[in-house]
């Protein structure tokens, strides 16, 4: 056991999504790997119900729509080597995203959008408005009969995805551990316990946790887009359930149970797709998701320790990141190859 310790040329502290798609990384860089997390695998914002990858709308294009653009467009290999190699799926499904357009204005947006999508997305993927979804039991009701549909959407099972970055990491001969010593070069990905350390070190906030609360609904719709309408999120997974979500609590007095918020949130959703009336809840879930201050994720030298690194702040978008994250990351930590936007650069969130 103790030469095992002292053969990691990359210890990761955490193993949320960020952590463990780092880890998968160096892993197929040949680097060894060890993961560090008291609450194991997942345990934390990473595990929730939802997962849908989805791009920001294709126009005021800069240096975040087109890391996010580029991580979207990797995902679909990167899920598949990830299952390959573990034998577990993720429940990635590129199927796209349904939108109701709500007025006028609205529509003649989604219009120009559709065209800057031409230039801006290229042949990868599509931004159509539409008048006839896929299918219509499978659409909220659009005030103007009309729906932006695009291909660049994505979605996964979170608790699913975090399994299957676990069963490849082992079987490549990764170390996944609840406690450990550091070796090699450290990156810390714990999310809101770092940002709160950090914080507390500079003396101002960095970032802070955002709760959300989301359910599972027994209700299978297994080849279907995402939806969103009305601020929710509709996500369809791969065994027959169907995530709704999710909350956005910057206040909140326990972290990990749900509260009258959510039963709001599902009598909404209910409202707003029908079909959903009578599918059966199966669970619950809440937790704090990071959200560093400049809004994307932060990468890059630890603030508090230039020897070190950080990945942190996916919030609600760590999952659709999560492959151009862990590479530039890869980049960075074992080559010394430093291609992080300057926007996700720690300083960005520290304020200098």
């Amino acid at each position: 056991m103790g030469d095992k310790l002292a053969m990691a040329d990359v210890t990761i502290r955490g193993a949320g999504i960020f952590g463990l798609s780092l880890a998968w990384v160096c892993l197929q860089r040949g680097a060894r790997v060890r993961v560090i997390d008291p609450n194991g695998p997942g345990a934390g914002a990473s595990g929730g119900l939802v997962g849908a990858l989805a791009p920001h709308v294709p126009e005021n294009w800069n240096s975040k729509k087109g890391f996010q653009l580029e991580s979207l467009l990797m995902a679909q290999p990167f899920w598949s080597e990830v299952e390959t190699e573990g034998g577990v799926s993720s429940g990635y499904t590129r199927a796209g995203r349904l939108q109701p357009i709500v007025d006028a204005h609205a529509l003649t947006l989604a219009q120009r959008r559709a065209d800057t999508a031409k230039t801006l997305w290229g042949p990868a993927a599509t931004w159509q408005v539409i008048d006839n979804p896929p299918v219509p039991a499978w659409a909220p009701h659009s005030a103007t009969g009309f729906w932006i549909l695009d291909t660049l959407s994505a979605h996964l099972h979170p608790k699913r995805a975090c399994k299957s970055l676990v069963a490849a990491l082992s079987a490549r001969g990764a170390e996944i551990t609840r406690e450990g010593r550091d070796a090699g070069t450290v990156v810390w990905a714990t999310g809101v316990a770092d940002l709160d350390r950090i914080s507390q070190s500079v003396g101002r906030t960095v970032g802070n946790g955002v709760k959300g609360q989301a359910a599972l609904l027994r209700f299978a719709m297994p080849d279907g887009q995402q939806l969103f309408a009305d601020g929710l999120h509709f996500v369809p997974h791969v065994d027959g359930t169907l995530a709704i979500g999710s909350t956005s609590e910057r206040e909140y007095d326990t972290e990990d149970q749900t509260d009258d918020q959510l039963d709001a949130l599902i009598d909404r959703a209910r409202e707003l797709l029908p079909a959903l009336r009578d599918a059966p809840i199966l669970s619950r879930w809440a937790g704090i998701r990071p959200r560093s201050k400049s809004r994307a994720p932060m990468l890059g030298p630890h603030p508090l320790d230039p020897t070190q690194f950080i990945a942190n702040g996916g919030f609600k978008i760590g999952f659709g990141m999560a492959p151009k994250c862990a590479n530039v990351m890869a980049d960075l930590v074992l080559e010394g190859r430093d291609a992080i936007p300057e926007a996700f650069r720690p300083e960005a969130s520290l304020g200098g």
